[in-house]
C-alpha cells in the first residue's frame, strides 16, 4: 500500500516540545521516523484540511489559548506556521475544519466556549473570530459537571449544521452558521451524568454515535438532516461487565464503510470494537483489545483502514494494530513507539 504521513498532538508538561510527525509503512506494518514537527505549547488536538494544504492545532500561549494555522509542505510534510489567534484563559481541547475550508471551530472545556474562525481562502490563515458561543448548565456529578464543559465542536456530514458536545451539561447542541454567526437549531439532553465527550457520524448520514466519558457508553442516535435534531435509541456499554475500576471514555471513530465503530477506554486501557447493524445503526460488541499502555487518549484509523494507531498519554507510546476489514478485529503489531504525552493522532488524507 505504501507510506502514510501522520501528525501527533501532545501535552508539553514533560519532555514533549510540541507537534510530532511520523510515517506508517503499511507494507511492513510499522510506524517509524517520529520527529518534532513544530515547537508549540500544549498542541493537544489537531485537524487537517481535506486538501492537505493546512494543519490546525489548539495552542496555549502564556495566559492565553487559541488556535494556530500551518501550511503543509506537499513533498516533505514539514509544517510552516502561518498565524494564530488566542484569547485570555485556558486553551481549547478540540479543533476541526470544514470540508470547504471556510471555517475552523474550537471547543473549550474550561471556558465552555465555542469559537468560529473564518479562514483566508488564499492560504488558510485564521481570521478573527466571527462568532463565540458560551454554554451554560450543569449535571449531577459534582466533581465533573459543576458547570458546562464543552468537549467537541465539529460539523454534521452534510455540513448543514455545527454540532457541539458538552460533558458538563449532558447535552448535544446543533447550530446553523448564518452570516458567520452560530445560531442554535436544536438541543438534546442525554442521560444525566453520562458526560458526553465526542460524536462521530455514520457515512449514510442517518446515525450518530456519542462516546460518553463518565458512564462509559456509546449513545446511538438517529439524525434528522433536515432539522439537525438527534434522537437516542441505544446506550451501549463500552466496558466489560466484570470491570469495576476507574475509567474515562475518550475517542470514537467509524470505518468509512459504516460497518464498525471503535472507541477507547482510559483506565481499562482498551479499544472496544462494535459491529453496526445495517438496518438500525445499533451496535453489537465484538471485542476489547488492550492498548499496551496507559490512558489511550485518542486513536485513528489509517487511510487504508487496515491499521489503527492508539496514543497512550500516560505511558508515552503509540501502539499499532492491524485490522481485519471483514471481522473488525485488531491484532497488535507494534507497541514501543515512544512519543511523550501523546493526545491526538491524525493522518494526511488520500
Amino acid at each position: 500500500m505504501g507510506n502514510y504521513r501522520g501528525y501527533i498532538g501532545t501535552y508539553t508538561k514533560g519532555e514533549s516540545e510540541g507537534l510530532y510527525s511520523f510515517s506508517l509503512d503499511t507494507d511492513k506494518g510499522e510506524i517509524r521516523d517520529v520527529r518534532l514537527a513544530a515547537v508549540l505549547d500544549n498542541p493537544t488536538y489537531l485537524t487537517i484540511s481535506d486538501d492537505n494544504q493546512n494543519l490546525y492545532s489548539v495552542i496555549k500561549k502564556g495566559e492565553t489559548g487559541g488556535a494556530v494555522a500551518f501550511s503543509i509542505d506537499q513533498n516533505t510534510g514539514a509544517l510552516k506556521a502561518l498565524n494564530d489567534r488566542s484569547s485570555n484563559g485556558a486553551a481549547p481541547c478540540h479543533i476541526s475544519v470544514d470540508q470547504k475550508k471556510q471555517y475552523v471551530l474550537t471547543a473549550n472545556y474550561h471556558k465552555a466556549e465555542v469559537v468560529l474562525y473564518p479562514l483566508n481562502p488564499e492560504d488558510g490563515r485564521l481570521k478573527d473570530p466571527s462568532s463565540i458561543v458560551k454554554l451554560e448548565g450543569s449535571g449531577p456529578n459534582p466533581k465533573r459537571q459543576e458547570s458546562a464543559h464543552t468537549h467537541f465542536a465539529g460539523w454534521t456530514p452534510d455540513e448543514k449544521y455545527v454540532v457541539i458536545v458538552d460533558l458538563g451539561m449532558d447535552a448535544i447542541v446543533t447550530y446553523q452558521v448564518k452570516a458567520g454567526k452560530l445560531e442554535e437549531a436544536s438541543r438534546l439532553l442525554v442521560q444525566p451524568g453520562s458526560g458526553p465527550r465526542h460524536i462521530a457520524f455514520h457515512p449514510n448520514g442517518k446515525y450518530a454515535y456519542v462516546m460518553t466519558e463518565l458512564s462509559g457508553e456509546i449513545i446511538v442516535l438517529d439524525y434528522d438532516a433536515e432539522t439537525g435534531k438527534l434522537l437516542p435509541k441505544q446506550y451501549a456499554q463500552t466496558l466489560p461487565t466484570h470491570f469495576s475500576g476507574y475509567n474515562d471514555g475518550s475517542a470514537i471513530h467509524l470505518t468509512t464503510d459504516g460497518r464498525f465503530v471503535y472507541c477507547a477506554n482510559r483506565g481499562h486501557n482498551s479499544i472496544a470494537a462494535f459491529r453496526v447493524d445495517e438496518g438500525s445503526g445499533q451496535l453489537t460488541l465484538i471485542e476489547h483489545t488492550p492498548t499496551e499502555g496507559d490512558w489511550p487518549r485518542d486513536f485513528v484509523l489509517d487511510p487504508s483502514e487496515r491499521f489503527l494507531v492508539a496514543a497512550n498519554q500516560n505511558s508515552g507510546n503509540l501502539v499499532l494494530f492491524s485490522r481485519d476489514v471483514e471481522s473488525g478485529r485488531l491484532t497488535l503489531r507494534q507497541e514501543d513507539v515512544r512519543v511523550p504525552d501523546p493526545v491526538c493522532v491524525k493522518f494526511l488524507h488520500i
